[in-house]
Formats: C-alpha cells, structure tokens, sequence
C-alpha cells in the first residue's frame, strides 16, 4: 500500500477521502492516455503512485469551478 494514503496528510490537503480518490481516478487517466508525470524520478513507480507523489509536492490540485454546460440557473 502507499504510505501517503495511510497518511491523513493527502486527505486534509485534497478534501477528503472521496475527493482524493477522484482526483487519483481523472490524473490515472490522463497519463493512461499520454500525458507526462509532472515529477521526475518515476522510475519503478506505479500510476497511482506517481499520482500520489504528484498530490503531495502539490503538482496537481482538484479543480472545484463549476463546469458552466452543468450548472443549473434556478427558475424564479
């Protein structure tokens, strides 16, 4: 298992559990899909680990705006 999730450290910076599960889950993918691990040393390293160092060097951060196609105008 990966330390830093042992760590209550990752989910008081992210938000909680489900909020670094998530951002585990969209960064996994973007790098199944091609992009490039944004620390250096990778070698040997899993995706989600890579991820999870990514996390704690705050590299990577959860995107909280609204997506404007979703967000509801309530009706008057």
């Amino acid at each position: 298992m990966i330390e830093e999730l042992k760590n209550r450290k990752i989910f008081e910076k992210i938000g909680g559990a489900f909020k670094v599960s998530a951002l585990i889950q969209k960064r996994v993918v973007e790098l199944m899909e091609g992009s490039r691990p944004l620390i250096e040393n990778t070698e040997g390293m899993t995706m989600i680990e890579i991820v999870v160092e990514e996390i704690m060097q705050d590299k990577i951060t959860p995107d909280y705006s609204p997506d404007p196609q979703k967000v509801e105008i309530p009706k008057l």
